[in-house]
């Protein structure tokens, strides 16, 4: 197996974060990874940037746009993580790739030969038509590439049965439907608590991978919540997008503006209460 989030403290949620790649451009990009190690963030969802994407929202859109805008694609995604991904101690790096933009123009066991000589901890193909998961599956087996598979908390139980059986990074649970970056009219931003809890239950029966939720994780209560539901690690993706979003407009430093906003995540510290002196007696 691949390790995602086998290093977290115990009793700690893994913490998993998307990021386009380019969005911020790749150097500050290098310099953000770097920090996050430090933080010991467990997972970094790095996406070859596409257009138009169905499942995003206009954060997630307007961002892959920038990094579209700025000429990268995937060669310059792969000979960047061959650069940065050595000198990581503690993230993982999972791959993002668009099947129709980014993977149909190669053979499929060409594409999984080169995402694995970058260094690529993972992989998770989006828009994946069925009828390729099994070449897929080979393709990653045969270069010992972990494999990302998704199924949403409301797919039939065969989708989640295939889900957790081949997955071998990582599930990638998806909370609801939508986009990335909604919540469902009268819901929680994580979805449906019971059905959500009533997936990761299902899924741990046969299912050998860490489970992970994504789509509408904003917070640290929201991590905390996906945990509480039994759930390994949680995903937060359009919140840091956004945030990156923000510090480029406002022109200011976004390694700074990320590290903040990733330790808004993260498990706060325990408080230390002084205790009294015990040691004489009046």
């Amino acid at each position: 197996m691949s390790g995602f989030f086998a290093r977290r403290a115990p009793g700690r949620p893994g913490l998993a974060l998307f990021l386009n790649a380019g969005d911020p451009p790749l150097p500050v990009l290098a310099d953000l990874m770097r920090i996050l190690d430090d933080c010991r963030v467990d997972c970094l969802e790095l996406a070859v940037p596409f257009p138009d994407s169905v499942t995003d929202g206009e954060v997630n859109r307007r961002s892959a746009q920038r990094a579209l805008a700025d000429g990268v694609g995937l060669d310059e995604v792969l000979d960047f993580l061959a650069r940065v991904r050595p000198g990581l101690r503690h993230l993982r790096v999972a791959l993002l790739a668009d099947w129709s933009h980014t993977v149909k123009p190669l053979p499929l066991p060409d594409f999984a030969a080169r995402v694995a000589a970058s260094g690529a901890d993972g992989l998770l193909v989006h828009g994946l038509p069925p009828r390729l998961r099994t070449g897929l599956r080979e393709a990653v087996r045969n270069v010992g590439l972990p494999l990302v598979t998704t199924c949403y908390a409301s797919s039939p139980a065969e989708v989640k049965a295939e889900a957790a059986e081949y997955a071998t990074a990582y599930l990638y649970l998806v909370a609801h439907y939508g986009r990335s970056g909604s919540t469902p009219t009268g819901s929680t931003p994580t979805g449906d608590p019971r059905q959500l809890a009533d997936s990761v239950r299902l899924l741990r029966q046969t299912s050998k991978a860490p489970i992970a939720v994504g789509f509408g994780i904003r917070s640290r209560a929201d991590i905390a919540r996906v945990h509480d539901l039994g759930a390994d690690a949680a995903i937060v993706g359009s919140a840091g997008v956004a945030r990156i979003e923000h510090a480029l407009a406002q022109r200011a430093d976004v390694v700074d503006e990320f590290h903040a906003f990733v330790h808004t995540l993260l498990p706060a510290p325990p408080i230390n209460v002084p205790q009294p002196d015990r040691s004489s007696t009046p």
